[in-house]
C-alpha cells in the first residue's frame, strides 16, 4: 500500500497577502544561514531564516505592487525583484542593506516573470516581456544592453509571452530562449540571432508556466487546463510533443524540475501540490495543505540532496516547506 504523503517540514506564516514567488538560497558555505525569499501581492519581499523559521528582512521597492518573480545573482546578497508597478528592481543586501540599488523598467502589464542566465563571472543575460504585446526583451546585465528584441514573424498570433526560461545547451555555446505565449504554445528562440528556431503548440490555453532539461532535451508546461504537457527538442532544434499527461483537475500556476532532474512538483489551482517522477512522469504523491490556489513551487539549492526542500505558497498567505523523495 501506498504511503500517506507527509505533512508539511514546516509552515512560514506572516506575509499577511498572496504569495507568488519563491527563491532559495541555501548553498552557501557554512555557517551561511540558509534562506528563502518570498515575494507577496502587498508588494513586500520577505527574507525568512530558514533555521528560526522567522522574517530576517522585509524589502519593499515596488510601491506596494504585487511581486511576481525574485530571483538570486550569485548568492544571497545580490537579488532581482520584478512586480506589477512594471520595474525590475536590483538589490545589494551586502551588510544589512535594505534598498535598490538600480531598476529597469519594463512597461510590460502582463505577469509573465523574467528569466536570468548567467553567461560569465559577473555577467547575465535577463529575457522579459517588452512593451510590444507580442515582444521578448534580452538585456545584458549589469550593463542592461539591450542584446535582442524578439517578436514572431510574419503576422504570427501568439498573444502575450507568458513564461520564459533561458538556457545554454553548453558552456560557450549561444544562448537559446524557451517562450509560452497565450495561444498555447511554446517557441525556442535563438538569441543571438534573434530568430526563432521552432514553434510547438502544446496547449489550447494559455501556457502559465514551464521549466526545461537542457541535460534530457526535454521540457514539461502547465496551463489553465487539465494537461501536463511534456515535450522534447531534437538535434535539429525541433520541438515536438513527447507525451501528455491528464490532471484530475483544471489550473496549473507552476512547474519546476527538481535540480537533480529526479523529480517535479506542480502548484495548482486545486490548493494541491503534485509530484512527479521526471523520468517517466509517474505521480508520486500529493501535498495537500493550502486552503487556497497554490501560485508558486521552489525547489532549495542546497549542496547535499539530503537537505533539499520544497516550499509552495499560496493566496492562503502561507508558505509550506516540505523534505520529500530526498533519498533517491
Amino acid at each position: 500500500m501506498a504511503l500517506p504523503p507527509p505533512d508539511p517540514q514546516f509552515v512560514l506564516r506572516g506575509t499577511s497577502a498572496a504569495v507568488h514567488t519563491l527563491r532559495f538560497s541555501c548553498g552557501g558555505p557554512e555557517p551561511d544561514i540558509p534562506v528563502l525569499f518570498s515575494g507577496s501581492e502587498n508588494g513586500i519581499i520577505h527574507v525568512w531564516n530558514l533555521k528560526t523559521h522567522r522574517v530576517g528582512t522585509a524589502l519593499d521597492g515596488h510601491g506596494r505592487k504585487s511581486i511576481y518573480c525574485v530571483e538570486t545573482m550569485g548568492g544571497k546578497d545580490r537579488l532581482l525583484s520584478q512586480g506589477r508597478d512594471q520595474r525590475i528592481c536590483f538589490w545589494d543586501l551586502a551588510e544589512g542593506r535594505t534598498s535598490v540599488t538600480d531598476s529597469v523598467f519594463t512597461e510590460h502589464v502582463g505577469f509573465c516573470r523574467c528569466s536570468l542566465l548567467k553567461v560569465a563571472q559577473g555577467r547575465w543575460l535577463m529575457a522579459m516581456a517588452a512593451r510590444g504585446l507580442e515582444e521578448v526583451q534580452v538585456l545584458e546585465l549589469p550593463s542592461k544592453t539591450s542584446v535582442c528584441t524578439l517578436k514572431p514573424e510574419g503576422g504570427a498570433k501568439l498573444g502575450m509571452p507568458m513564461c520564459l526560461k533561458l538556457w545554454q545547451p553548453s558552456s560557450g555555446s549561444q544562448p537559446l530562449l524557451l517562450a509560452g505565449y497565450e495561444d498555447g504554445s511554446v517557441v525556442l528562440w535563438n538569441v543571438t540571432m534573434g530568430k526563432a528556431l521552432s514553434q510547438l503548440v502544446c496547449h489550447q490555453e494559455p501556457v502559465m508556466s514551464l521549466d526545461f532539461d537542457s541535460e534530457k532535451a526535454k521540457g514539461i508546461s502547465g496551463s489553465s487546463e487539465k494537461v501536463l504537457s511534456i515535450w522534447s527538442l531534437n538535434e535539429q532544434q525541433n520541438l515536438q510533443v513527447y507525451k501528455t499527461h491528464k490532471l484530475v483537475n483544471t489550473g496549473i500556476s507552476d512547474v519546476t524540475i527538481r535540480p537533480d532532474k529526479k523529480i517535479l512538483a506542480t502548484a495548482g489551482w486545486d490548493h494541491r501540490i503534485r509530484i512527479f517522477g521526471w523520468k517517466k512522469l509517474k505521480p508520486l504523491a500529493v501535498l495537500d495543505y493550502h486552503t487556497a490556489t497554490a501560485h508558486c513551487v521552489s525547489f532549495s539549492d542546497h549542496s547535499s540532496p539530503r537537505d533539499t526542500l520544497l516550499a509552495a505558497g499560496s493566496k492562503d498567505h502561507r508558505i509550506s516547506v516540505w523534505s520529500v523523495y530526498t533519498q533517491t
